[in-house]
């Protein structure tokens, strides 16, 4: 009978000890997150994020002393408020009167897409949405369909659309692009730019768009001829 009973508290306690011990390790397991494999491959991206990331920012960007935002001698014909975009200088410049203008640094359209005219400024946006045009999705099928406004978006802050056609006043994400001829024949400037221009443009501004020969830059006054 004692000898029994000393069986079945020894079962008892060795069962407590079992619980207790097996309750420690699945804490233990619970509380431990599952180790980080770094030579696991990450997913693929889709072809348009890979087109627009990283996401460059102004400080990333250090412009050159004369792509950067200043009142210039402008001697022009055109009412203040007008913008005037050299094309091949790659300048905006909103003419302010009394021989003066603000210039800015812009990208402009590659080879094949620049183009020359006068336009107005029908729309503005605030982080505008893109609506790829179809004729850029034939070229570039990959690129999205739609992209919801933001700092990832390739029409940066602010957009100001010209009248009868798909071109575009707009900011960028990549503001390393200044001074290029990179675009599909929009305007861009940096996302600081474009944000002050927006304030100072009204719809219905007039937009000279100069052809990419046939005038130059004075090294005199700094304004346009053609």
């Amino acid at each position: 009978m004692i000898r029994t009973k000393g069986v079945a508290m020894f079962k008892f306690h060795f069962s407590l000890a079992a619980a207790a011990f097996a309750g420690i390790i699945s804490t233990s397991a619970a509380a431990s997150p599952l180790p980080f494999f770094p030579f696991e491959q990450p997913q693929q991206e889709a072809p348009q994020a890979r087109a627009y990331a990283p996401v460059e920012t102004e400080d990333t960007a250090v412009l050159p002393s004369k792509f950067k935002r200043q009142v210039v001698s402008y001697p022009t014909q055109e009412a203040p408020g007008t913008i005037v975009i050299d094309t091949p200088n790659t300048f905006l410049y909103l003419v302010l009167g009394n021989g003066r203008a603000l210039r800015y640094g812009i990208g402009v359209g590659r080879e094949g897409f620049t183009w020359a005219g006068v336009k107005t400024v029908e729309k503005k946006a605030e982080w505008p949405d893109w609506h790829p045009p179809q004729e850029m999705i034939e070229r570039q099928p990959y690129l999205p369909r739609f992209m919801a406004g933001g700092p990832g978006n390739p029409l940066g802050a602010r957009a100001m659309y010209l009248s009868g056609s798909v071109y575009r006043i707009h900011g960028t994400n990549a503001p390393s692009t200044i001074g290029q001829r990179v675009s599909s024949g929009c305007i861009r400037l940096t996302n600081e730019d474009v944000s002050d221009l927006y304030e100072r443009v009204s719809v219905g501004a007039k937009v000279v768009v100069l052809p990419i020969s046939g005038h130059q830059i004075s090294s005199r006054n700094g304004f346009s001829t053609y």
